[in-house]
């Protein structure tokens, strides 16, 4: 059969200008494809480093704010369509062995997701069980005296992530002192994030500019199909199809699968699926250019109680770490509310943020903010942000001893904002 480029483009229409991913951006996913999965990438336990503290400065108290862990799809949609139109081809014999072995990804897939939308899965526990594991080891001074104060979203999978987290803690420090909460009140806060008008504009943004590569659909197809054409009528529409396939690939890493399943797909399928979802974050809920300002109003609520309840830790109060499990929208808006690098500075366009977001690093599955409060006999106090564990600075504050911050220089940025 004769092979002709598809005029279809896999995700909306083009300008040149949003052509490629930067090359250090291609590289890093390269390096590891599961990164296209982008926001529901697995979490990577990097090292840890800390920048010694000023002299006569000492960790005190921990605000956290955490993503939940490794979840399901949403729907199992995509599974079931590639199921079924690979039966269906398989039944009429022009199935290739590729195709045999997407069935049985797509039938295995739907078997783990077992009628569970968005469920924390077993990885996303064990996240969580080790990202408390590593916080209390880093800082185990904070936590000699003082209860542990714990409010999450009423969502199944930060509720059960909360367990994972407090009960790694508690194995720790078995004396903790701990309170849990969650309740319509702590959702409203926890769940702010960027307005739906500013979500549907980057929507747009999103798909409608960004990539001049088309996809050779006909190939995709002939991986999959002895005859194409009937393997197209079968499927449906390509874009439904190949988003399909991707959304298969994304999703196995939550089951603990080993295998790459984006080698299903051409790799410009792949990056350009994956700079889709990342340019979509990026506009919709970080500082960018074109609707930053507007994006972060509603987060500022968010970033107010979290002041809040450190100023009463540091008047006091007897508290050694406020723990807030909840979503990856609030939290990548409360980074950028923050001004933290990489959600608010540099403030990008969306061509730039594009070639060169790093959206698969900054923000995956069990994504966290944690803010290190330390103190001197003084009474002085600074703050350090780590975002994802890693110290993370916030350009426009300056700071002789940054990546630590005075608190009053950040409360003082905060109420600017």
């Amino acid at each position: 059969m004769k092979r002709f480029l598809a005029s279809f483009l896999f995700l909306g229409v083009t300008l040149s200008t949003y052509a490629q991913l930067s090359p250090q951006m291609e590289a890093y996913i390269r390096a590891n494809p599961r990164r296209a999965a982008g926001v529901v990438h697995a979490y990577e336990f990097l090292p840890l480093k800390d920048t010694p503290a000023p002299k006569g400065f000492q960790p005190f108290y921990i605000s956290h704010y955490g993503r939940h862990g490794s979840r399901s799809h949403s729907s199992d949609k995509p599974y079931v369509l590639l199921r079924d139109c690979l039966q269906a081809a398989k039944e009429e014999g022009i199935l290739t062995p590729s195709g045999d072995s997407l069935l049985a990804s797509a039938r295995q897939m739907i078997q783990l997701h077992n009628g569970m939308d968005g469920r924390l899965t077993a990885r996303g526990t064990r996240e969580h069980e080790l990202l408390a594991k590593r916080m209390y080891q880093r800082y185990p001074r904070v936590f000699k005296k003082g209860e542990v104060h714990v409010i999450s979203s009423d969502v199944q999978r930060c509720l059960v992530s909360m367990a994972a987290f407090t009960s790694s803690l508690r194995a720790c420090k078995s004396d903790l002192v701990m309170t849990w909460d969650c309740g319509v009140v702590y959702q409203r806060i926890i769940t702010l994030n960027s307005p739906r008008s500013i979500k549907k504009k980057a929507y747009d943004v999103a798909h409608s500019a960004l990539t001049d590569i088309a996809i050779d659909t006909t190939a995709v197809y002939a991986r999959f199909f002895t005859d194409t054409v009937r393997g197209r009528e079968l499927s449906g529409k390509p874009r439904s199809f190949i988003s399909a396939i991707f959304n298969l690939a994304r999703f196995t890493e939550a089951y603990d699968i080993e295998e790459n399943r984006y080698s299903f797909l051409p790799w410009e399928a792949v990056v350009t699926a994956y700079a889709r979802h990342a340019l979509q974050s990026y506009l919709a809920y970080c500082n960018s250019v074109p609707f930053g300002d507007e994006a972060l109003k509603d987060v500022a609520v968010l970033a107010r109680e979290i002041v809040r309840k450190a100023d009463e830790a540091i008047a006091g109060a007897p508290v050694a770490a406020d723990l807030i499990f909840g979503h990856d929208l609030p939290f990548m808006c409360l980074c950028s509310f923050l001004g933290l690098e990489g959600f608010a500075y540099p403030r990008l366009t969306a061509e730039q943020a594009y070639r060169s977001w790093p959206g698969a690093k900054l923000c995956t599955f069990a994504s966290n903010l944690q803010m290190i409060f330390y103190k001197n006999r003084k009474g002085e106090v600074l703050v350090k942000f780590l975002v994802n564990e890693q110290e993370t600075r916030i350009p426009e504050i300056a700071s002789p001893s940054a990546p630590y911050y005075r608190w009053e220089a950040v409360k003082k940025y905060i109420d600017n904002q």
